[in-house]
């Protein structure tokens, strides 16, 4: 997305950055906009990841926009991987302050924060466990450095159900025990229920 979306004919982040430095206030708007989604899910699994509990990101979000929109002029990239990078730097300082202040007032929930024990718990494996030969991978998955915005529009795009299950699994890399768990299901149907979500999210960054 450094050029223009040929699929599209959207307008890619470099340019965007263009118009926005020569002062274009519609591209820059654009610009933004264009990384709302991403920033969302991001600040979603940063900050459940770590307290194991639904929370309401925008507030995350928000204040990491105006930030972003205030500091505009220090950032000297030009490409999608620099700017993502640059967002999710501030968006993390944002999430952590926000934890920091969660903790603080003694909301959490400890039941929810205490790691998995027992048998099950594949909470060290980095990754699902090992899929079927047709069946798709992490790192098919992952969200790279190149193609973050298109992941996120994606995700948008999923079902409910194959969207939180994604989130949970991949984003928040959660073990599927807890995965099922949050989700009200066994740990069988959760994992069906990703690889289904997973092939949907392949047909969808492939059209």
């Amino acid at each position: 997305m450094n050029a223009s979306d040929s699929s599209s004919g959207k307008p890619g982040v470099s340019q965007l950055l263009d118009r926005a430095r020569q002062g274009d206030a519609a591209g820059r708007d654009e610009l933004f906009a264009a990384c709302r989604n991403l920033l969302h899910h991001l600040a979603r699994a940063h900050v459940e990841s770590a307290i194991r509990a639904k929370v309401d990101a925008s507030d995350i979000i928000q204040e990491t926009m105006l930030e972003a929109h205030r500091d505009f002029s220090r950032f000297q990239g030009r490409t999608e991987g620099e700017w993502i990078a640059w967002l999710r730097r501030i968006l993390s300082r944002n999430a952590a302050d926000f934890i920091r202040r969660y903790r603080a007032t003694g909301k959490r929930n400890a039941r929810r924060e205490v790691a998995l024990k027992g048998p099950t718990d594949d909470s060290q494996v980095p990754g699902p466990p090992e899929p079927a030969a047709d069946d798709p991978t992490p790192s098919q998955i992952a969200i790279h450095r190149d193609h973050q915005l298109r992941m996120a529009e994606a995700l948008t795009r999923l079902p409910p159900d194959y969207r939180e299950v994604v989130m949970l699994r991949n984003l928040q890399r959660l073990p599927f025990d807890e995965v099922a768990r949050q989700m009200n299901r066994s740990r069988p149907a959760a994992q069906m229920l990703w690889m289904r979500a997973i092939r949907k999210l392949q047909e969808l960054l492939e059209e």
